[in-house]
C-alpha cells in the first residue's frame, strides 16, 4: 500500500539489490533467509562519518532514529517528496530540548509510534553537509543559511504492533513518508541517499552489537 490523501500506511516489502518499479510504489528486493537474516559486522562504503564532541556553528541541530523490531530489521520510510529515497526518522531538536526526548516525539510525529524503548546513544555528534541543491531548497524553507545537519543518534526497540505504524504520524506535523518497511542493516545503508550514507555506516556499526546475537532477545 502507499500513502494517500486518506491516509493509508504504506508499508513495502523488502528482499533484493535490484528496484523494481511498480504504479503505486518501488518494490527493492532481496533473497535473505527469513530466520536467519545475515547480520552486518563491519561495513565501509563511504568515506568515514565526522563526529564532533558538539553541533558546530553553521549545523542544524538533529536527533536521529533507529527503530529495530524484534527480529532486529530496521523501520526505514521513503519520503513523499524524494522519490526512491529510503532513510530512518530523524528530525530537528528544539532549543533547550532534552535529546532523548526529543527523539521520542519525531518517532511520534513522523511515524505515530509510541510503543518504543530506549536501548542506546551514540556519545558523539554525527554530521553530513546538504548538496548545494538541497542547501538552497531547505533554507529557502527554513529561512535560515545552514551548511548541513549535525545529528545525535538513538536506537529504540520496537514493543508494539504494526497497526501502531500510522505514516501520517500523530497529526502534530506534515506527513513525511509514503511507504515503510522493516530492512536489514546492510539494506538500510544500501538505500540511503548518498550524502548520508557515511553516518549510516557510522550508526548501523556504532549499534552492530545489538543486531549481533540473533538468537538472544533485545533487552
Amino acid at each position: 500500500m502507499a500513502v494517500t490523501a486518506s491516509g493509508f500506511i504504506g508499508k513495502a516489502t523488502i528482499s533484493s539489490v535490484r528496484v523494481e518499479f511498480s504504479s503505486k510504489l518501488s518494490y527493492l528486493k532481496r533473497p535473505f533467509s527469513a530466520s536467519k537474516p545475515p547480520v552486518v559486522r563491519s561495513v565501509a562504503l563511504s568515506p568515514p562519518a565526522r563526529t564532533v564532541e558538539s553541533p558546530p556553528v553553521g549545523y542544524r541541530k538533529n536527533v536521529g532514529i533507529c527503530l529495530v523490531s524484534p527480529c532486529r530489521k530496521i523501520f526505514t520510510a521513503s519520503k513523499i517528496h524524494v522519490p526512491d529515497t529510503w532513510q530512518m526518522p530523524q528530525g530537528g531538536a528544539d532549543e533547550g530540548e532534552d535529546l532523548r526526548n526529543a527523539a521520542f516525539r519525531e518517532l511520534r510525529e513522523e511515524t505515530g509510534v509510541t510503543s518504543a524503548e530506549f536501548i542506546a546513544e551514540i556519545p558523539n555528534w554525527l554530521t553530513y553537509d546538504f548538496p548545494r541543491d538541497v542547501k538552497d531548497k531547505l533554507n529557502r524553507k527554513w529561512r535560515t543559511s545552514y551548511k548541513g545537519q549535525a545529528q545525535k543518534w538513538f536506537l529504540f526497540k520496537f514493543t508494539g504492533k504494526e497497526e501502531e505504524i500510522n505514516l501520517l504520524g500523530d497529526g502534530t506535523a506534515k506527513p513525511e513518508f509514503k511507504v515503510w518497511s522493516w530492512m536489514l542493516p546492510e539494506q538500510v545503508i544500501e538505500h540511503a541517499v548518498y550524502f548520508k550514507r557515511p553516518v549510516y555506516e557510522h550508526v548501523i556499526n556504532q549499534f552492530n552489537p545489538y543486531f549481533v546475537d540473533e538468537d538472544k532477545e533485545l533487552p
